[in-house]
């Protein structure tokens, strides 16, 4: 049930209640601050409301959050150099796979992808990407186990340069974002494909599971402090999440959400529409 449909089934037939309200709110995963500021903003109508007057605040306000944006996320390089997208993300947030989702929809959009498997460490990591890769048709660049992710990257961006590739998407190793090291490990990868490309990696993206609600947040400021996350990607939001998330980590950190994942399927990826996204949220 989306925020929207429980406003309606708690307040329907009686007057607001502030603190009902409020654990609506905060339980969608909107974050403290951000519902708070609707609460404020409600408080002061000074006049008695209905849920009608509630849905129409969370709704002016949850669009008013994300960005109006008129050029597609990831669109090709004007110099016709492979754009880098460098995903990160905690273990079992479905990293891998949304790569292989991102790279068929880049494909179907007409684009020439090259897949980098710098994961090199998580048993079975390689097979899973090269599996996705040839279901694709794309190319993939990899290393042994327990090879250096950084050379991997670099060899990735060489091979889509020759190949004139218009995109080059780097999976790294799925880490906690509290393991200071771990997060050294993706300064090292910005580094080295500097030395191809000084802008590169041009997108910086953090795939966050939707189920795992606030701590989301956590994970997004901890990347973000280390990578200056460009972009999210939101998976499993066909589960229980509810995303509201993607409005507390937009509204707090400023990091937008560019795709969602609704499914286990290829075609299960899609481009962040805010319109949509709020109708489904709320």
């Amino acid at each position: 049930m989306g925020l929207f449909d429980a406003i309606l089934k708690r307040f329907a037939n009686r007057d607001i209640d502030w603190d009902d309200l409020e654990e609506l709110l905060i339980g969608a995963d909107l974050g403290v601050p951000f519902s708070m500021e609707i609460l404020k903003q409600l408080r002061s109508l000074g006049r008695t409301l209905k849920a009608s007057d509630v849905l129409a605040e969370c709704r002016r306000r949850v669009l008013a959050v994300f960005p109006e944006t008129e050029t597609p996320a990831l669109s090709p390089l004007a110099s016709g150099l492979p754009r880098v997208v460098l995903v990160a993300g905690v273990n079992g947030t479905g990293k891998t796979t949304s790569i292989a989702k991102l790279a068929h929809l880049l494909t179907r959009e007409g684009h020439q992808v090259v897949l980098a498997a710098a994961d090199t460490f998580r048993a079975a990591a390689i097979e899973q990407l090269d599996h996705w890769a040839t279901r694709i048709g794309v190319p993939l660049i990899k290393t042994q186990y327990q090879g250096d992710p950084s050379a991997v990257c670099y060899d990735a961006y060489e091979a889509a340069a020759k190949r004139g590739a218009t995109h080059l998407i780097c999976d790294t190793a799925g880490r906690l974002h509290v393991r200071s090291n771990l997060m050294d490990e993706l300064k090292k990868i910005e580094r080295t494909l500097g030395k191809r490309d000084p802008t590169a990696p041009h997108d910086r993206i953090l795939v966050v599971d939707a189920t795992t609600g606030s701590n989301a947040l956590a994970q997004a400021r901890e990347f973000h402090a280390s990578l200056r996350l460009t972009g999210l990607i939101i998976t499993k939001l066909d589960g229980s999440g509810k995303g509201g998330m993607a409005v507390a980590i937009q509204q707090q950190l400023g990091i937008p959400t560019l795709f969602i994942g609704t499914g286990e399927g290829i075609e299960d990826l899609n481009r962040f529409q805010r319109e949509r996204f709020v109708e489904d949220l709320l």
